[in-house]
């Protein structure tokens, strides 16, 4: 040990000493010291001399400074805003880049509560010390007036969350600089819209908006396709915009004035199926056109059919339509003349059609006269770096149509878009956007305008019922209380997280009812926080919330 000593006068002072081997560790040393302020050590030969429990102690506190020298250094040298709080939620270390980002001193943080400088729902290191959440590269802002980068992680010793470790990069200047690029490519989208209404579009590709790099590689299949006249069969979830890409295909390989005719094969019926696709010849069946009708073939005549949800096509109509494909020809309903097929055909579905081929729902030779080249869509949420550009279209598109200004969408609005998986992909976004746009009367767009669907679950109400259905016994409404006072009695039970009123008081006005809806939750708030003896963070892991929730909803009640 490089502790020992080799003096033997200590053996004068005749204390009772604990003989250790030399190779014992350090660890295993400090506990003998409880007996005597010395250890012997000893192997198998002579005494090799003694270690003092004042050198251990002056060693740790060396080895303790150089640490702290080595951690402050490297804090210092991260370049982001570092922050460390201990388990009690207070500041135990602030380095200069967090002074600089945040404008607050060390000296008047350290050894402070960190709410008392910021707002607690915002502060994710708090969020990180109660629920032990990691997070990495996080938007969010501890101010309102801030927005910055956020790595998270919980500090744990012996299993136990002690602490919390923050790093904060300030991207503040890019997110106000993204908004006037909003605000500007908003300029720019309304002159295009101008000068398209004075000129015919010539950019095929004009209507399909996104950037990412699963889109440009569709966008090139785009253009290789185009220089054939080979059968197209595009693949897509609900809601991707095939048709719009059909559009593209057909705008870069036909003339402008060559018909472009669509047609959804789930949105007619079966009966009139053939007669629409093939048209009929006069007096083909009882209420036919005396004249006869063009199909959807012939009207194409030079130019794209395109058939869309191929997969509800009905099975006898497959057999024609692959005729059409291998023979190019047909003959109309009712007719006995031949016609000849002279369009291209792009056909686009959102089912499996392989498997649709193993169930006997779609004819398997069809199936590969129509793939002859594919083209996969990608849905909303594998490029969701288009949302930007997406919604300040369609931003731009309802905003002239509802005559509403909205300048920008604020950076919290568009967290929960990226957030959101888009099942019904890019025509949900658009639905999304109108909605925000009709409801946003004053320029203010909130995240409360958003669907019900966009709201985290930790924000919504807590049912709190016992396993009988009735209120835990803190929330039980007693005689005199504010819940009492609203017309409620001790046999009310929250039912499908609605209350149940089995007795109220008869003269309840409708401008009321909120002032008694939140006394009574006020009441069952102080109640349940008298038994969790005031401790919120208990109170927040009994009511499946987070601190922050339990805060804003005190804070909004006046607790």
């Amino acid at each position: 040990m490089s502790l020992l000593r080799t003096d033997k006068s200590i053996l004068d002072l005749g204390l009772t000493m604990s003989v250790i081997p030399s190779s014992t560790e350090l660890a295993e040393a400090i506990p003998l010291f409880n007996t005597s302020p010395y250890l012997m050590i000893q192997d198998d030969g002579p005494l090799l001399g003694y270690i003092a429990v004042s050198d251990v102690l002056y060693a740790m506190m060396n080895a303790h400074r150089l640490l702290e020298a080595y951690f402050e250094t490297t804090l210092e040298t991260a370049g982001s805003a570092l922050t460390l709080i201990n388990e009690e939620a207070k500041v135990t270390y602030w380095t200069s880049g967090a002074e600089h980002v945040f404008s607050i001193n060390k000296k008047d943080i350290i050894g402070k509560p960190a709410a008392d400088f910021f707002p607690p729902e915002r502060l994710q290191s708090l969020k990180t010390l109660y629920t032990g959440e990691t997070v990495y590269r996080k938007q969010h802002q501890p101010r309102t007036d801030l927005f910055a980068l956020i790595n998270a992680r919980p500090v744990q010793l012996d299993g136990r969350i002690v602490g919390a470790v923050a790093a904060e990069v300030d991207i503040t200047t890019e997110i106000r600089l993204h908004q006037e690029l909003l605000h500007m490519t908003s300029k720019v989208q309304h002159l295009e819209k101008a000068v398209a209404r004075l000129r015919p579009e010539s950019d095929p590709f004009a209507r399909i908006k996104g950037s990412s790099l699963v889109m440009k590689q569709c966008l090139d299949t785009i253009r290789k396709i185009s220089s054939t006249s080979a059968t197209v069969l595009i693949l897509g979830e609900s809601g991707t915009g095939k048709e719009l890409f059909a559009k593209a295909i057909h705008d870069l390989r036909e003339p402008q004035t060559a018909p472009f005719i669509a047609i959804n094969c789930g949105a007619i019926p079966a009966s009139l199926f053939e007669s629409e696709l093939f048209g009929y010849e006069k007096g083909a069946f009882s209420g036919a056109d005396p004249k006869g009708k063009k199909g959807k073939i012939e009207l194409a005549e030079g130019g794209t059919l395109f058939l869309d949800e191929i997969g509800e096509m009905p099975l006898e109509l497959q057999v024609k339509l692959l005729r059409v494909l291998q023979e190019k020809s047909y003959f109309p309903v009712g007719g006995t003349r031949m016609k000849h097929a002279s369009c291209r055909i792009i056909a686009a579905t959102n089912q499996n059609l392989l498997s649709m081929i193993s169930r006997n729902q779609f004819r398997e030779d069809l199936y590969y006269r129509l793939n002859v080249i594919n083209l996969v869509i990608p849905p909303l949420r594998m490029r969701k770096e288009d949302i930007y550009e997406l919604t300040q279209t369609f931003l731009q598109e309802f905003s002239l149509l509802y005559n509403r200004h909205i300048e920008w969408i604020p950076p919290e609005v568009f967290k929960l878009l990226f957030n959101y998986d888009w099942p019904g992909n890019v025509r949900e976004l658009r639905n999304v956007i109108e909605r925000i746009t009709i409801l946003t009367t004053d320029g203010e767009v909130k995240p409360e305008y958003l669907p019900d669907t966009f709201i985290p679950d930790n924000e919504l109400v807590p049912t709190i019922l016992d396993d009988t259905g009735q209120l835990p016994s803190p929330y039980k409404v007693k005689p005199g209380s504010a819940a009492n006072a609203a017309g409620l009695d001790e046999s009310d039970t929250l039912r499908d997280g609605e209350l149940q009123i089995k007795s109220a008081s008869a003269d309840i006005t409708p401008g009321s009812y909120q002032d008694q809806l939140d006394a009574y939750e006020s009441e069952l708030l102080l109640q349940y926080l008298k038994a969790a003896e005031g401790n919120k963070r208990t109170l927040a892991r009994q009511l499946g919330i987070s601190r922050a929730t339990l805060y804003n909803r005190m804070k909004r009640l006046g607790l």
